[in-house]
């Protein structure tokens, strides 16, 4: 999916263990992901809340997580907001990702890791200045069918001003029980429109294929939700012996990263992915063995392959795996970690920077494709696969 800001994780409940997210913007009343999460050291959850390092260090730009808590926990104790306190702290910090959810708009992003989700199907982005401006709008959803267009102003939700707050409160705006309506003001060229817009139960399918001439098999992986990464494992497995894989990650905005890391597998005979730090602190991520190491293979990316979908492109590109072809990547390598807070808010903190195997970090410099190209990028992929043996 094309354009700016918006899509990606799975929030795992902080109370079952540690996560890291690797967030990059929200996404706005359709899968409201926020992230690309990992459980703390790539394992399974450890049954305890992430608690403080009493001493780690703390990067620029990043919220100190044991003030946040201490924020909230003194608001609880006045009878005040515990997030409102605690979102107070993370803007003051810097911490260009870090944000505060409460308990159900945590639970809500949980929905879109299975593909399903209610909302009115837009995405939308947060500009710097603080205008929120939808960047997509789902075909045949409830906003498309409203004639609700990407590029639209969004000034007002059911009468409560957004401009100027964080995504993931506009996200709790959009939100709510599949079949109420919802009214939107908006603006577009200059004029300002109303639309009232009923929430539905939407779905998307993350991983579409389909065939081109000459035994190109392109898999289209729009988003790393549940299960994404095998069927991109079965995808290459189906494909034309002696074919070619054109994997398309153009607007994918990210997703978990155990199913990036699957998804890179399927290309990779084990091997690292990448490494990423918490507070200092290296770890690695290592593909699975036995994947397809021979097919040639092209990565369609462009200014919307953002996060783990980048993690996904820098592993194959540095490991001389596949050909990059497209425009520069977004550029979002921070990792993030819940934090459950005293009021049941969960505290989304960045802690650190994750970097592909050959030592980049992508963290506002993005992928520099191989193979430029713009609006003609899967004939120029085409074209590449062809010089790699495709077709002959």
């Amino acid at each position: 999916m094309p354009g700016l800001p918006a899509f990606c994780l799975r929030p795992r409940d902080p109370r079952r263990g540690a996560v890291l997210t690797l967030t990059f913007a929200a996404v706005v009343a359709v899968g409201a992901f926020t992230g690309c999460w990992v459980p703390e050291d790539g394992a399974a959850a450890t049954g305890r809340p992430d608690a403080p390092a009493s001493g780690a260090p703390r990067a620029e730009g990043t919220a100190d997580r044991e003030a946040v808590a201490r924020a909230a926990a003194e608001a609880v104790a006045e009878g005040k907001s515990g997030k409102k306190a605690a979102q107070e702290v993370v803007s003051r910090s810097g911490d260009r990702w870090g944000t505060v959810y409460d308990r159900g708009e945590y639970a809500a992003f949980a929905e879109g890791l299975d593909g399903h989700w209610t909302g009115v199907g837009v995405w939308a982005a947060r500009a710097h200045d603080g205008v929120i401006t939808l960047d997509e709008v789902q075909p045949g959803s409830p906003a498309a069918r409203a004639g609700l267009r990407a590029g639209d102003r969004l000034l007002s939700v059911d009468g409560h001003p957004v401009t100027g707050l964080a995504v993931a409160d506009v996200v709790a705006l959009l939100r709510g029980t599949a079949g109420t309506p919802v009214v939107l003001n908006l603006s577009r060229g200059g004029a300002d429109l109303t639309e009232t817009v009923l929430r539905q139960q939407l779905r998307t399918e993350p991983v579409t294929v389909r065939q081109l001439a000459g035994d190109v098999t392109v898999i289209k992986v729009s988003s790393f939700t549940r299960g994404s990464g095998e069927r991109v494992k079965a995808a290459v497995r189906a494909a034309p012996p002696g074919g070619g894989v054109m994997l398309d990650l153009r607007g994918n905005r990210g997703g978990l990263v155990d199913e990036a890391v699957t998804a890179a597998s399927a290309f990779l005979d084990g091997g690292l992915v990448a490494t990423y730090d918490v507070r200092g602190e290296q770890r690695v991520l290592n593909a699975a063995p036995g994947g397809d190491t021979t097919r040639p293979l092209v990565a369609l990316v462009d200014g919307g392959t953002m996060s783990a979908a980048e993690l996904v492109t820098g592993a194959l590109q540095d490991r001389g795996r596949a050909v990059a072809v497209g425009s520069r990547t977004f550029g979002k390598g921070s990792v993030q970690m819940p934090t459950e807070l005293p009021d049941g808010s969960v505290a989304e903190l960045t802690v650190g920077t994750y970097r592909t195997p050959a030592g980049r970090s992508l963290d506002g410099a993005g992928i520099t494709p191989d193979v430029p190209a713009g609006d003609r990028a899967e004939d120029r992929a085409v074209t590449v696969l062809g010089g790699l043996g495709v077709g002959r």
